[in-house]
């Protein structure tokens, strides 16, 4: 088993004795949503540690996601839950790149591309091909291509 599923097993057990709602439902949702990645496809097979954090990224978007619906729809109560089950998926997952951060990384891989003679807003998926290895875990996708754009044109 690997060594994030193993924790968040055993954070599970913790929440459990706890009695704390909240993350013990959380994390039963989180670990089911991995063993349905583990099951799905020709055979089953066990998760690595990045596998396990790519589907906790999922999950936590999914909260964050649902919080913005629930908070447009006026039922604050749902949207503060979802954005606290979003928040304590968070924390199972590597720190986020901050904007400056995540601008440093662009601007070089901009320079990259614009170097292969790629220029323009037709660069994007060469400087998206670029950035993306760099930056997986560490920044949303949505983020990362809204930085390469307005860098692309401006």
């Amino acid at each position: 088993m690997t060594t994030l599923k193993s924790k968040l097993k055993e954070d599970l057990t913790t929440a459990m004795k706890a009695r704390d709602e909240l993350t013990s439902s959380t994390l039963r949702l989180t670990l089911t949503a991995i063993s349905k990645e583990e099951v799905s496809g020709k055979s089953a097979r066990e998760l690595s540690d990045d596998e396990v954090q790519k589907v906790i990224a999922r999950e936590a978007k999914k909260r964050r996601e649902a919080a913005e619906a629930f908070a447009q729809g006026g039922r604050t109560e749902q949207a503060a839950r979802e954005r606290a089950e979003g928040e304590l998926l968070d924390a199972y997952l590597p720190k986020q790149l901050t904007d400056d951060e995540l601008e440093v990384i662009v601007t070089q891989a901009v320079a990259e591309a614009k170097a292969a003679g790629a220029e323009g807003p037709r660069a994007m998926g060469a400087v998206m091909k670029i950035v993306s290895p760099k930056v997986a875990g560490l920044a949303e996708g949505g983020r990362v291509a809204a930085t390469v754009k307005r860098l692309l044109a401006g």
